[in-house]
């Protein structure tokens, strides 16, 4: 990365808009590492198991549309310090109170989804600092915040097996509690912000078909990342009979995969195209989930291919957003809540699907080949507005950044 990089921008806002969107992952999907000890104690089936894990997801999707509207209305920082606030107060409600119920379950998850609605602050915080042949890595890097499931899956089975999972919501405080603190000491608003959205802009950029391709495309991507990483959990229990510490250590390497490609995803979008490089990613991920799909014997070997899987969508992740801002740079924060809540409801359909065909079908075969052939349609779908994209928006004399 070169220095005019870090020259380019404010480093001090991008890392806490990285540190932001890491720790509200953390906590965004902290149900789904410990969805299988919970399940365990308040008697769920598969399904309650995967809705209670997919709900947070689609929280999280339909409040980033609001949380966009507030960073566009007020300013990025000031809706990242509400949401980080919000959170904190309901995992100390959680944990002081406890969780005894499926319905008290369910209830803590749509509170957990405003962490997952700092998508929409994040990237438009670091974004708005940084000119467009730039975008990639700027988004990339705070889009990396992707890697605070790592944490949760890493820590938190073997935390709940330690303390109790009720009090991994209290300790979950105390890293949260402190990135509160350097968000607002730090962080700062771009000089150069673009003016206020309304709903009405929502629904204005609903009427370009465009908004439509990269809502879809992200719903691929970061749908099959944030998906896969809740299922994960419980697949390698069920599949193989794994413990939840080893199945959250299992899950913890596929979703550091996926995490690691986002930023470097971003870079080479800059570097090779983003529309060519998202040609290779979807291709990567569809044939892995195909692969994974025929049951394997081996623990290890389905491993492998979620761990290519993960590395395609998170690079895909990276690629989609240094397409965006070239193409909405007048509208990234608008952009961002959409194509962010489609990225949502596309792992919520994921995780609650598979869930379903598990309890209904015995197995996950059928779900995960259903993914693989969505990310060939998204393939074709890329493929097919490719030159038009490049030939209007994406030419050299619209933008420096390639398309």
């Amino acid at each position: 990365m070169s220095t005019s990089f870090w020259k380019a921008g404010h480093a001090p806002t991008l890392f806490c808009a990285f540190l932001y969107f890491d720790l509200s992952f953390m906590v965004w999907y902290v149900l789904g590492p410990l969805g299988v000890q919970i399940a365990s104690d308040l008697q769920l089936t598969t399904q309650q198991r995967a809705f209670m894990v997919a709900t947070p997801i689609l929280s999280g999707a339909v409040l980033r549309l609001f949380m966009g509207l507030l960073a566009d209305r007020t300013a990025p920082k000031t809706a990242g310090l509400v949401g980080q606030v919000l959170v904190i107060l309901a995992l100390a409600a959680a944990w002081l109170m406890g969780v005894h119920t499926y319905e008290q379950a369910l209830l803590l998850g749509l509170f957990l989804g405003i962490a997952g609605a700092s998508f929409a602050v994040a990237l438009p915080l670091a974004s708005q600092w940084y000119p467009p042949q730039h975008q990639g890595k700027a988004m990339g890097i705070a889009g990396a915040g992707n890697s605070g499931t790592v944490l949760a899956a890493l820590f938190a089975p073997g935390l709940a097996a330690l303390f109790g999972w009720n009090a991994v919501f209290g300790l979950a405080l105390i890293p949260l509690v402190l990135t509160l603190g350097l968000f607002a000491t730090f962080a700062r608003n771009a000089p150069n912000r673009p003016a206020p959205k309304s709903l009405g802009d929502y629904l204005k950029a609903l009427g370009d078909g465009d908004s439509w391709w990269f809502m879809f495309f992200y719903s691929i991507t970061f749908g099959g990342f944030l998906g896969l990483a809740s299922t994960l959990p419980g697949y390698f229990h069920d599949q193989y009979g794994l413990d939840p510490v080893k199945a959250g250590y299992y899950t913890a390497a596929c979703v550091f995969a996926g995490s690691l490609m986002r930023p470097l995803g971003g870079a080479l979008a800059d570097h090779f195209g983003g529309i060519r490089a998202l040609l290779v990613m979807y291709m990567l991920a569809s044939l892995a989930i195909a692969a994974v799909g025929f049951d394997l014997p081996n623990p290890v070997a389905a491993l492998a291919l979620f761990v290519v899987a993960m590395l395609s969508l998170g690079a895909g992740n990276g690629a989609v957003f240094q397409l965006v801002p070239q193409r909405f740079s007048r509208e990234i924060g608008v952009m961002t809540g959409l194509i962010g809540m489609a990225g949502g409801i596309g792992g919520f359909c994921l995780t609650a699907g598979l869930g379903a065909i598990k309890q209904h079908s015995g197995g996950y075969q059928m779900g995960l080949w259903l993914f693989a052939l969505l990310g060939v349609l998204a393939w074709f779908g890329l493929y097919a507005v490719k030159m038009r994209w490049r030939a209007t928006w994406g030419s050299a004399r619209v933008t420096a950044a390639r398309v």
